[in-house]
C-alpha cells in the first residue's frame, strides 16, 4: 500500500536565534548595506539645494526627496531592528563576514545624510527649530555610532577574521569614512550653538574627526589599489564598489570648505583666514583625483557591463560617493569663484540624479520581483512508501 507523507518546514521558524510565533522571512536576508539607500536618497536632496542654479521649481523637488530618504531611513532602521530581533543568528553572522561587516558604517553615514538634509532642505517644512534638534539628534547618534564603527570593524579584521591579499576591497573605506561624513555635516549646526566654547569644540571636534578619517583612509587606499594592480578586477557584482573611493575624496573637500565657511564665528582670530585657504589648497587637488579616479572607476564598469555585468544592491556605491564630489565641487565653487567648478558640480549633479533614478528603479523592481530579499524556500512535501 502506498501512502502520502507530507513535511513542510518554515525555514525561518526554525533558525536559532527566531522568535516562535513570528514569521519575516525575507527579513533574513536584509543587510546593512540596504542603508546604502537611505544615503543616496538624501545626498541628491542635499546636493540639489546647494546647486548654483536659480531654477524656480527645484526646492520643492529637494523637499520631496528629503522626505523619501526620511521614509527610508525609518523603514529600514524599523526592518533592520526586526532583523536583529528574529534572526540573530544571521546579524551576528554578519557581523563577523568581512565582506558583510564593514557595511555597518553605512548605519552610521545613513542617519548623518539624512540629519543634514534636514537642516538644509527639511527646514521649508519642519521650521528652522525643528530641523536643528532633527540634526543635533542624528548627528549625535551618527557621530558616535561612526566613531564605534571606525574601531570596532577594522579591530575585527585584525582578530577575528582571516584574510588574504586577493581579499581587498573598496568597501573596507566604508567604516572609516564615516567620521569624514561627521566633519562634513556637523559644521552646519555651528550657526545654531551660542557663540564661544560650544561652537569653537563643535568645529574643532570637526577638525579632528577629518584628520581621524584622512589619515585611516590613507593607510587604505594603497592597499585597495593594490589589490587592482596585482589581483586584476574585482569579480562583476563588486564592480561598483570602486566608485566607494570617491566618497572619502568628495567628502574631505566638502569638510574643509564647510568648516572654512563655520571658522570666522567659531575661532576666529589668525586661525579663520588659514583655514579658508587650506579649505582651497587642500580641496582643488583632492578633487583633481577624485575626477581620474570616477574616469578610471567608470572605464572598470564599462568593461564589467561589457562582460554581463548586472544588477546588484551595489549600484548605489554610484550614488552617495558621486553626490559627496557634488557637494564637493559646490563649496569650492563658492569659495574660489570659479564658474568652472559649478558647471562640474552641475555635471556631476546630472550623473547622480541618474544613477540614483537607474538604482532605485532596479532595486523596486528586485524587491517586487522577488530578485531581492527573496523568502526561504519551502521543502516540496517529502514522499515515503509504506507497506
Amino acid at each position: 500500500m502506498a501512502a502520502l507523507a507530507h513535511s513542510s518546514v518554515d525555514s525561518f521558524a526554525r533558525a536559532p536565534g527566531a522568535v516562535p510565533g513570528v514569521r519575516l522571512p525575507r527579513l533574513r536576508q536584509l543587510g546593512p548595506n540596504w542603508y546604502a539607500t537611505v544615503m543616496g536618497t538624501a545626498i541628491v536632496a542635499s546636493a540639489g539645494a546647494g546647486l548654483p542654479l536659480d531654477v524656480p521649481g527645484l526646492r520643492p523637488v529637494w523637499v520631496v526627496v528629503w522626505g523619501l530618504s526620511a521614509v527610508l531611513l525609518a523603514v529600514v532602521l524599523t526592518a533592520r531592528a526586526g532583523h536583529w530581533l528574529h534572526h540573530r543568528d544571521q546579524a551576528r553572522a554578519q557581523l563577523l563576514d568581512p565582506a558583510v561587516a564593514p557595511f555597518y558604517g553605512c548605519m552610521a553615514m545613513a542617519l548623518l545624510a539624512v540629519g543634514a538634509a534636514t537642516l538644509t532642505v527639511g527646514r521649508d517644512v519642519l521650521g528652522v527649530r525643528a530641523a536643528v534638534a532633527v540634526d543635533a539628534v542624528l548627528f549625535g547618534a551618527g557621530t558616535l555610532l561612526g566613531l564605534a564603527v571606525a574601531v570596532t570593524i577594522p579591530y575585527l579584521m585584525v582578530v577575528r577574521h582571516r584574510l588574504e591579499p586577493a581579499d581587498v576591497s573598496p568597501v573596507w573605506l566604508l567604516p572609516v569614512v564615516t567620521p569624514m561624513v561627521s566633519a562634513a555635516t556637523g559644521p552646519l549646526l555651528a550657526p545654531h550653538l551660542p557663540a564661544g566654547q560650544g561652537r569653537a569644540a563643535l568645529v574643532f571636534g570637526c577638525y579632528a574627526l577629518f584628520g581621524l578619517s584622512l589619515l585611516a583612509t590613507l593607510m587604505m587606499l594603497p592597499l585597495v589599489f593594490g589589490r587592482l594592480v596585482v589581483h586584476g578586477p574585482l569579480p562583476l557584482a563588486l564592480t561598483p564598489a570602486v566608485f566607494l573611493v570617491l566618497g572619502p575624496l568628495g567628502q574631505s573637500t566638502t569638510a574643509v570648505n564647510q568648516l572654512a565657511d563655520a571658522a570666522p564665528t567659531a575661532v576666529g582670530g589668525p586661525y579663520a583666514p588659514a583655514l579658508a585657504a587650506f579649505a582651497v589648497v587642500y580641496g582643488v587637488p583632492v578633487m583633481g583625483f577624485a575626477l581620474l579616479w570616477l574616469a578610471f572607476a567608470t572605464a572598470l564598469v564599462v568593461r564589467a557591463v561589457r562582460r554581463g555585468m548586472r544588477f546588484t544592491m551595489t549600484w548605489w556605491a554610484f550614488t552617495f560617493p558621486v553626490g559627496t564630489c557634488v557637494t564637493g565641487a559646490e563649496t569650492l565653487g563658492r569659495h574660489t569663484g570659479l564658474v568652472a567648478l559649478e558647471w562640474l558640480a552641475v555635471g556631476l549633479f546630472v550623473l547622480l540624479v541618474t544613477a540614483w533614478a537607474v538604482a532605485g528603479w532596479c532595486t523596486l523592481r528586485g524587491l517586487f520581483g522577488g530578485a531581492l530579499l527573496p523568502a526561504p524556500r519551502v521543502p516540496r512535501p517529502a514522499m515515503a512508501r509504506t507497506a
